[in-house]
């Protein structure tokens, strides 16, 4: 995987690349996105995102969402918000995940999701 970019450098659609953005503004760490096309029929992208405590996750993942909301773009679904360890926000042709660092180390969706291209983003 070659070294962070902007996910404005990448051929994203709008919400993937603004979620990126969104998240970075709030100090989000360690975001990568995957590339689920051909791979998953379930969505198209996952936007990994690492926050450094229960409440900077709450905070990221509030933030994407509000944001969003504000330019039309509503989740399908959120799960997580309550415990703060990984809140999963579901926009169908993508979802973010937002991690407390244990949370990611344990699950490894990057790890699971390998044969997917991965891109590092800038924060």
């Amino acid at each position: 995987m070659a070294g962070p970019v902007a996910p404005a450098s990448l051929d994203l659609p709008m919400p993937v690349a603004r979620a990126a953005e969104l998240a970075a503004e709030r100090k989000g760490r360690d975001l990568l996105l995957l590339d689920l096309r051909g791979i998953s029929s379930a969505t198209d992208y996952f936007l990994l995102v690492s926050g450094t405590s229960d409440i900077h996750v709450r905070a990221i993942a509030d933030h994407v969402i509000d944001e969003l909301k504000k330019e039309g773009v509503r989740p399908s679904h959120i799960e997580g918000m309550q415990g703060g360890r990984w809140i999963l926000i579901d926009y169908i042709d993508f979802v973010v995940h937002v991690f407390h660092p244990a949370a990611r180390d344990f699950y490894q969706l990057e790890r699971l999701w390998g044969d997917a291209p991965m891109h590092a983003l800038d924060a």
